[in-house]
Parts: C-alpha cells; sequence; structure tokens
C-alpha cells in the first residue's frame, strides 16, 4: 500500500527560494503598449532581487541578450539572476506554473492542466512548463488527477492562508458555459481535490470576480489573504459601476465565512481604481494583484487618487516590508499585473 502523502499550500508570504518569472514576448497582449512593458519588467524584477532570486524564462539565447542589456540599462544586478531557457505562448506565470507545494520539508511542482483558460487555443507550449521548471529546479512533478482525468487549475484561481483555508470563485471553477475548466465539476469535487493536493480543509466560495478579468472570475483580482487571519477585498463605491453590486455580494459572503479553526476573518475593504478601458474593453484593474516576496509587496497603481490610499493600507498592514508601487497602466493592458506574471518557489 502507498503511503499517503501530506501536501500543504504555502501562504505567499512565507520564505521564498525564488520568483520565477517570464519575459514578455507575445506581442498581441499588449496592443501598442509592448516598448514600455520591458521596462515594467525591470521595475518589478529590480524590487524582487533586493530580497530573493529571480528565475527568468527565456525563449531563446537571443532574447537573453537583449534581456541582459536591459537589465543592466537598468542598473539591475544580474547577481541574483537565473534564465531558464524554454518556449511559451504567453509570460503569465502565475497560471502556467506547477503549484508548488511542501510535504514535510520537499518541496513538490503540482502539475495541473492548462487549458488557455478555455478561451485561447494557443497554449500548448505553456502546458509544457511544469515539467520545464520540475527539471529546472530539480523537483519532483506530480500531475493532479481526479478520477482518472486531468485538473484544469491556474493559480490566479486560488489564494490560501498556509493554514488550510482557500478563497476562490465560483464563477471560474464552477462555470459549464462560458469559461469552462472542469464541466461538470461540483464543489464537492473540488473540496476533495484541493483537500488532497493542497491540503486545504476549509474552502470559501465567492460569487463572480471583477469586470473585465479573461479569466472569468480569477480570485487575485478580487479578494487576497495577507496574513493567516486576514484578507483584503476589492470595494466599489459607485453603484452604477458593474462592480459594485459583485463585490458587495462577495463581501457579504466573506462577513459569514469562517476560517480552518472556526473563527471570524478579519476583512480589509480596499477601494477599486476608476475604470481603464482598451477601445470599448474595459480593463482587469485591481490593487487586489499584488506580490509578496520576501523583503517587499509590489502594489499595482494606476495614476489614480486612490493609490495613495491603497499604498497606505498596504503600509499599515506589513510593517515587516517595503510597500513598493508599480505603475501598471500599461501592463494591465495585457489584461494581468504583478501577481498574474509572478509564482512563488518557496524555500
Amino acid at each position: 500500500m502507498n503511503k499517503t502523502i501530506n501536501f500543504r499550500l504555502p501562504a505567499e508570504w512565507e520564505p521564498h527560494k525564488s520568483t520565477i518569472i517570464c519575459w514578455p514576448h507575445q506581442k498581441e497582449d499588449w496592443p501598442r503598449k509592448f516598448a514600455p512593458i520591458q521596462w515594467v519588467y525591470c521595475e518589478i524584477i529590480k524590487n524582487i532581487t533586493n530580497g530573493e532570486l529571480v528565475r527568468i524564462i527565456v525563449q531563446s539565447h537571443s532574447q537573453r541578450t537583449k534581456i541582459v542589456n536591459y537589465l543592466t540599462r537598468a542598473h539591475i544586478d544580474l547577481t541574483n539572476i537565473e534564465f531558464i531557457y524554454a518556449k511559451t505562448d504567453r509570460s503569465w506565470m502565475r497560471d502556467i506554473s506547477p503549484i508548488f507545494v511542501k510535504s514535510e520539508n520537499e518541496t513538490i511542482a503540482l502539475k495541473f492542466d492548462f487549458n488557455g483558460w478555455a478561451k485561447y487555443s494557443n497554449c500548448k507550449k505553456d502546458r509544457n512548463i511544469p515539467m520545464v521548471l520540475s527539471n529546472a529546479l530539480e523537483i519532483k512533478m506530480i500531475e493532479a488527477k481526479y478520477k482518472n482525468k486531468t485538473i484544469v487549475l491556474e493559480g490566479g484561481a486560488v489564494d490560501s492562508n498556509g493554514c488550510g483555508t482557500l478563497i476562490t470563485t465560483e464563477e471560474c471553477l464552477l462555470d459549464n458555459d462560458v469559461q469552462p475548466r472542469n464541466p461538470g465539476f461540483t464543489k464537492k469535487d473540488y473540496e476533495k481535490i484541493l483537500e488532497k493536493y493542497l491540503g486545504i480543509k476549509n474552502v470559501i466560495w465567492l460569487g463572480k470576480g471583477i469586470a473585465g478579468d479573461d479569466t472569468h472570475g480569477h480570485v487575485d483580482d478580487l479578494c487576497r489573504f495577507v496574513n493567516k487571519n486576514t484578507v483584503v477585498i476589492c470595494s466599489e463605491k459607485n453603484p452604477s459601476d458593474e462592480n459594485y453590486i459583485p463585490l458587495k455580494e462577495n463581501l457579504e459572503r466573506l462577513k459569514e465565512a469562517k476560517l480552518e479553526d472556526g473563527s471570524k476573518l478579519n476583512i480589509i475593504e480596499i477601494p477599486m481604481p476608476r475604470p481603464i478601458y482598451f477601445d470599448n474593453l474595459r480593463l482587469p484593474a485591481s490593487y487586489a494583484n499584488f506580490y509578496i516576496t520576501n523583503n517587499a509587496v509590489l502594489v499595482p497603481t494606476f495614476n489614480d487618487p486612490n493609490d495613495r490610499i491603497v499604498l497606505n493600507i498596504f503600509k499599515e498592514m506589513f510593517n515587516d516590508r517595503e510597500v513598493i508601487g508599480i505603475h501598471s497602466v500599461d501592463l494591465v493592458w495585457g489584461l494581468g499585473t504583478i501577481h498574474c506574471l509572478s509564482h512563488e518557489e518557496p524555500l
């Protein structure tokens, strides 16, 4: 009989061995905005390398040469940077990376399937990234299956406190019509999967994600843990905004939710920035897409009056880390920002 392996999904604020990103190369993701994106990445990398290794996935040796030029011109110390060669379709590491879990002191790469958010067919290369990283990092990879079927699950669809509680949305995981991940899966199916592979004992189900999110409901644009018993959730005060009712309903759900030990959540509301549009498409601009590194918290900013309010809220929550705003008006044209493009490797 095989020994049961007990997995635990670490919280993002726990120590990292590295942060993994993929240098952007899909120009269509940032129409007419690709040029400045390279410098936004430099700013992100600079503020991560102060506290941990950054592993950058590159498509080729020629691309690596160009990247080194960018990093050097941005005065970034290359000693805390490592390059991994791999072909990808896009650069959104939060979703195409394996989900890293701990089994005692061992880090394991969990390979979930990826179907391009059930929206983009060109995702074949991205589906290979868990194997690429398992080999590059020299860690064991396990393919997640349920009832002998592969499971589609993106990192941006879930957020955990590291103690057994996880937040997700019904819009993303339970949808069978618009962008289905695992058609026919129920809440009970997911709860069994999340317990087996991520060590989750308690799932908090929110409703819809934010307007403009082309992933169809990722929780990392909506609500995130900032410590083991505290979450931040986006709040919209304008009743005519399309986010107003869904965000209000999610807040009510959180107020009724319990943690794994039966206690209530501490809930901190953060405002939404003013709507940002590309042509007639609303973009998923959200302060909830922050990323916690060993030394800092990187928060997307949008040239908005609420930028300063949110940064001050984060400074109060993270008095052990530097809170740094990253200009993301260009970045969000790619329909994602800082958390979407990064993935932590736990220590």
